[in-house]
């Protein structure tokens, strides 16, 4: 079987342009490859599509199922997540970074029509089930061929970017979503399919040549060999903790509001801060705290997240909720670039995304065990208790993080430098 070797980082752009816009755009956006705006594109789209999934408690009620039966449609998906990532890894390694995006998105849309396509529980189960392990396969990928193709200096700034068109197109497609949802469910259905089949097009179009590690040059690394890295594993270990942290904002947040007695439409004014904030802070953050050192900023960022989030205890009316919020998004924003590119300047060439792959399953296993755990200590151990929890969690992911600093430093200077000898 022939392999395609992959890629050095493309040439990026030329020098910054004289005059005060050219210069600003160019620190946030400039040096990047051609391939990467194709990849930025891409996301962009797919997020302008993304309706169902904000919408599906209320999609499932509509169907007819009670509370209870619409948490264990949500128990099926997040199960079937935690297979995607690694899954997605695995393919994007050995069949390529180009090909598994395309088989990731086209399984996902097939999946997502699916779901929407039959009814009664035992169905709606396996239709979930289905959609969360295929619908990242996509991401291992993406974030692998982002460590392909941007030089090592600038990839906390392209995740970032990243994010950055993630977080905007979710925070237009959600407010779409209801409006549409108004006409038929089945609008979120088709705009949602539709946006991850012209994703797949992007991809088609705009990258022509595959990558992934050639054979003959460099090793093969197998998931079993990935993790007995124990560095990685702990890396991932405190990614978790900051991810269930995250995790709260969507269901211990709401229930802390109602018991204050603000109505939902309150809990969704504050919350649409947090996506108001990444827009308007990603770009103008990310390259000024890209000079400080990785590990350092993302234990001060992970501190920044779970004490914001842990000051929702003292929170009682909606502007002391947006405050609270404001702080957190503030850690969210300075993370979302470092993780990652940490987790690609540890990774061999030939395991970059079944790295990106461990690390992401750290976030679809805490979306489906933060809620669940968050929920029972608020309802039977009281909010104080949560909250506390909140900001114990983020104290040990910081001290960790400071911890592993020079392990991190190391092996990623040590990568980089068999990089730039192979």
């Amino acid at each position: 079987m022939t392999t395609t070797v992959a890629p050095p980082a493309e040439p990026t752009t030329s020098a910054p342009a004289t005059g005060r816009i050219q210069q600003l755009a160019y620190t946030f956006a400039g040096g990047l490859p051609r391939t990467f705006w194709t990849l930025f594109a891409g996301q962009l789209i797919n997020r302008l599509g993304n309706m169902v999934l904000p919408m599906l408690v209320f999609y499932l009620g509509a169907k007819g199922l009670s509370d209870g039966q619409i948490g264990i449609v949500h128990g099926a998906l997040g199960a079937g997540a935690l297979v995607s990532h690694p899954l997605g890894g695995w393919l994007a390694d050995k069949y390529g970074r180009r090909t598994t995006l395309i088989v990731g998105l086209v399984s996902t849309s097939a999946a997502l029509i699916f779901v929407g396509s039959v009814s009664g529980v035992p169905m709606l189960m396996l239709a979930a089930a289905i959609f969360g392990a295929v619908s990242d396969i996509y991401r291992p990928a993406a974030s692998a061929l982002v460590t392909d193709v941007v030089p090592a200096p600038l990839r906390a700034k392209a995740f970032g970017l990243i994010y950055w068109a993630i977080n905007l197109g979710f925070a237009i497609s959600t407010t779409a979503a209801g409006f549409l949802a108004a006409h038929g469910y089945w609008l979120l259905f088709a705009v949602d399919a539709g946006a991850m089949a012209a994703f797949a097009l992007v991809i088609i179009f705009g990258i022509k040549n595959d990558s992934r590690p050639d054979a003959t040059t460099t090793p093969t690394v197998s998931y079993l060999k990935v993790l007995t890295d124990r560095l990685l594993l702990m890396f991932t270990a405190l990614n978790l903790a900051a991810a269930m942290i995250y995790s709260q904002a969507y269901v211990t947040l709401p229930l802390a509001m109602r018991d204050d007695g603000l109505s939902t439409a309150k809990y969704g004014m504050v919350i649409a801060l947090n996506g108001v904030l990444i827009i308007v802070l990603q770009p103008l953050l990310t390259p000024w705290l890209s000079k400080f050192k990785p590990m350092h900023m993302l234990a001060v960022s992970w501190l920044g997240m779970g004490t914001g989030m842990a000051l929702t205890g003292l929170a009682e009316t909606t502007a002391e909720y947006a405050a609270t919020i404001a702080v957190w998004t503030l850690g969210e924003v300075a993370a979302a670039g470092f993780v990652p590119a940490m987790i690609a300047s540890i990774a061999p060439a030939a395991a970059r995304a079944r790295y990106q792959g461990i690390a992401g399953w750290s976030w679809s296993a805490a979306y489906l065990f933060g809620p669940l755990l968050g929920a029972n200590t608020y309802a039977f151990f009281g909010p104080a208790a949560l909250w506390w929890s909140v900001l114990v969690l983020a104290v040990t992911a910081a001290t960790g993080a400071f911890l592993l600093a020079p392990a991190m430093t190391q092996r990623a200077q040590q990568s980089e430098a068999e990089m730039q000898l192979s």
